[in-house]
């Protein structure tokens, strides 16, 4: 379960770090400089960790303990600047 959990916490970390990258570093490369590179593979990583955020939100849910609206707080977290960082410091 310790294990599950720090792998979770990482993901959560990196997908936090790969929103925050998207959305103000490539997507203004993109459209205010028309260097759509960075949105390709930032992008792509971005959407393997949302993938493996979710996926590893919803195995945790009963190893931790958490209610349905823990989890929903914490799924809608993964949409929100700065969301994954939160969850990191108050559920895990």
């Amino acid at each position: 379960m310790e294990k599950q959990k720090k792998i979770f916490r990482w993901v959560s970390l990196l997908e936090g770090l790969s929103f925050l990258l998207l959305l103000f570093i490539a997507m203004p490369l993109k459209y205010l400089l028309d260097q759509p590179a960075m949105v390709e593979n930032i992008g792509m990583a971005h959407g393997l960790l949302f993938i493996a955020y979710v996926v590893g939100a919803v195995y945790l849910f009963k190893p931790m303990n958490w209610n349905f609206k823990e989890l929903f707080i914490i799924l809608t977290c993964s949409l929100i600047p700065f969301g994954p960082f939160y969850v990191e410091r108050k559920y895990l």
